[in-house]
């Protein structure tokens, strides 16, 4: 058995001699020193997180979701293996530092910058500047994977301009080691950004890109979908903790000052096709995370767990089981296997406190005829009550869905004027092809407006906000050409709001698909289309930057980009005029946010899986983005 975190012996530890209890009982996970070995991490610098009580407890109490068991100990031995402990850190420091004022251990170290964990606890970010060391000065964060709990990926800074963009330039490059197409979006909190791939955490210092500290654990084999490709989009920040989403549907805490494991909880079972590969949301102090699995054939759900514990607080489903009330939406034997998962990060409205979250498709994906009826609640938006995981409403935009066009796309918060009048909004630009509003405190519809030119499968969208649907594009044995394609007129990635230009931003995808429908079983392992889908070689897709009047739905202005249409890049608005996107030729570039005028481009040649951010930190605004296995952060000239 691996065992992580503080790992003792499940024996009682009876040597009064702490090093003597250490070294027998402890070392051969940990190694003689603390530093480390085959089956446990080291332990040197999370000690001083703790004092002597709190240690005590650990050690007592164990962290069972960590693999770690705890002890009965007399308190003689306890006291005298705590005396030890806390000479690890003494004498392993690689570096002690009074620079800048700030008394600490040396974390990472160049001629120019200076990572320190103070004697406070905390993370110091230090420059040197005529041969003195200084503190770096945070500024504005990003604290979530959408910047806010709204998601509106707008950002007030407004450093960089249209004027001055074009002398943006690469500040710093950090090249996750083993990575090939990064999907997260960076957070940065008091200055240090955490970086994702599947299973890990890099903790970096945002104004130069070094290295602070990393967590990894081992890919899981044996999955299915999209966590067996190794997908992970970003973590969750509480306090001193972050929060981790897992390949194999775990959900674990770190500590963010030095990267150490804190609990590790089972969200579902891998076993089962189901996965995870997003970032959670923090809703006070709790966690709220969906699962991944929804080509897979698992049952949907939403979960929230307590973020000093894992423990978990409430679970909500998102399909019926065999008996209730909604069952009746699912008419035929493909219920136990529905899907509809939740593996997009939400938003919140703290004012209303309400959880906005939306869900997958139905199962299996191209074939309706075992699951008669709208199939609730697959491609919708719930509201819950965060604390009870109660349902407030929902919004199902599309019923029966026979296209794999699940609704997890972002569920925008916008106040502003509608009709006239004040009023909490709802903004989606679906991947069915329309662009919605919704009024968030009831969930009642107020418009849809196709963003897309290529929309066959529905004919509009009625007044009570269901689609009006096109017969003739129903997958059949023989197949039938709709559109959008199976990536959707627009899918995962960011959009974006400027409040006062009130213009919605997103990348859209101009492409049809052949679509064919199958029989079929669902099996563990396996995916559970039932049919498939294909390009049309005649009418390749072409990737559009769109500009909407949210009041209208209609295109204010648009840029198509010339590329193989295959990018899964988002968009970011800023305080400053611009908005940045990843082109579809492989660019990282800006526009103008009001006229859609390219500004500025930068040749990074990659196929875009990640969404931009920006943050400040020492005075000056950079602009990030995951770009292939490297994070590039821009900043103008000092």
């Amino acid at each position: 058995m691996r065992f992580v975190g503080f790992l003792f012996c499940s024996a009682l530890l009876a040597a009064t001699d702490g090093e003597t209890q250490f070294r027998t009982r402890c070392a051969f996970c940990h190694g003689a020193e603390g530093g480390g070995g085959e089956r446990g991490p080291s332990i040197r610098s999370r000690i001083a997180l703790r004092d002597d009580r709190e240690l005590a407890e650990l050690i007592h109490n164990g962290l069972p979701g960590a693999g770690m068991p705890g002890v009965s100990i007399a308190q003689p031995d306890l006291q005298a293996l705590i005396t030890h402990l806390r000479t690890f850190r003494a004498r392993h420091v690689r570096e002690r530092t009074t620079s800048a004022g700030i008394p600490g251990d040396v974390l990472s170290k160049s001629a120019y910058d200076m990572q320190v964990q103070g004697d406070d606890g905390k993370l110091h970010l230090l420059r040197r500047s005529n041969n003195d060391w200084r503190e770096v000065r945070p500024g504005r964060d990003w604290l979530t994977y959408n910047g806010d709990p709204g998601g509106n990926r707008h950002s007030s800074l407004n450093r960089i301009t249209r004027e001055n963009v074009k002398h943006l330039r690469v500040e710093w490059v950090y090249e996750v080691p083993g990575a090939q197409h990064l999907e997260g979006t960076p957070v940065v909190v008091d200055g240090v950004m955490y970086v994702t791939n599947v299973n890990e955490v890099h903790a970096l210092d945002s104004g130069t890109g070094r290295r602070i500290w990393q967590y990894k654990r081992p890919r899981t084999k044996g999955l299915a979908g999209d966590a067996a490709g190794g997908i992970n989009r970003g973590v969750g920040v509480l306090g001193d903790r972050l929060f981790l989403a897992t390949d194999h549907a775990h959900l674990i805490a770190l500590n963010r000052v030095t990267g150490s494991l804190l609990w590790d909880v089972e969200m579902a079972d891998h076993r089962q096709n189901y996965g995870a590969t997003s970032a959670p949301l923090i809703v006070g102090d709790l966690v709220i995370s969906g699962t991944s699995g929804g080509d897979e054939g698992v049952r949907g759900f939403l979960a929230a767990y307590k973020a000093s514990t894992g423990e978990r607080v409430w679970k909500f489903w998102t399909v019926p089981a065999p008996g209730e009330p909604l069952a009746s939406s699912w008419r035929g034997k493909a219920l136990e296997h529905g899907c509809a998962t939740t593996w997009m990060t939400g938003t919140y409205d703290p004012q209303l406190d309400l959880l906005y979250w939306t869900t997958g498709n139905p199962c299996p994906d191209y074939n309706g005829d075992d699951r008669q009826g709208d199939n609730l609640y697959s491609d919708s938006v719930l509201a819950l009550r965060p604390k009870t995981g109660e349902l407030a409403w929902f919004f199902q935009y599309t019923p029966h869905d026979l296209h794999d066009w699940d609704a997890q796309q972002t569920p925008m918060l916008v106040d502003a004027d509608w009709e006239g009048q004040p009023r909490k909004l709802l903004l989606q630009g679906n991947r069915n092809g329309f662009f919605y509003v919704l009024d968030r405190t009831n969930g009642k519809f107020l418009h849809a407006t196709p963003f897309v030119k290529k929309l066959t499968w529905a004919k509009h969208i009625g007044s009570d906000g269901r689609p009006v649907g096109n017969p003739e594009a129903v997958p059949t044995l023989a197949g039938v050409t709709a559109c959008p394609a199976v990536e959707g007129a627009t899918n995962w990635f960011s959009s974006a709001f400027h409040p006062g230009l009130g213009l919605f931003y997103l990348q859209a995808l101009e492409k049809c698909n052949f679509y064919k429908k199958a029989p079929g079983t669902w099996r563990a392992g396996e995916s559970y289309y039932d049919g498939s889908t294909q390009d049309l070689k005649s009418e390749p897709g072409t990737k559009v930057l769109l500009a909407l009047n949210f009041q209208t739905g209609k295109i204010v202005w648009q840029r198509e980009q010339v590329g193989p249409a295959d990018s899964w890049g988002g968009v970011l608005s800023t305080g400053g005029g611009v908005l940045f996107f990843g082109e579809d030729g492989g660019y990282f570039a800006a526009v103008d946010g009001a006229t859609g005028d390219l500004l500025w481009r930068f040749p990074a040649g990659q196929t875009w899986k990640a969404s931009p951010m920006t943050y400040e930190i020492d005075g000056r605004q950079h602009v990030a983005v995951a770009a292939g296995g490297s994070i590039l952060s821009f900043a103008l000239p000092e």
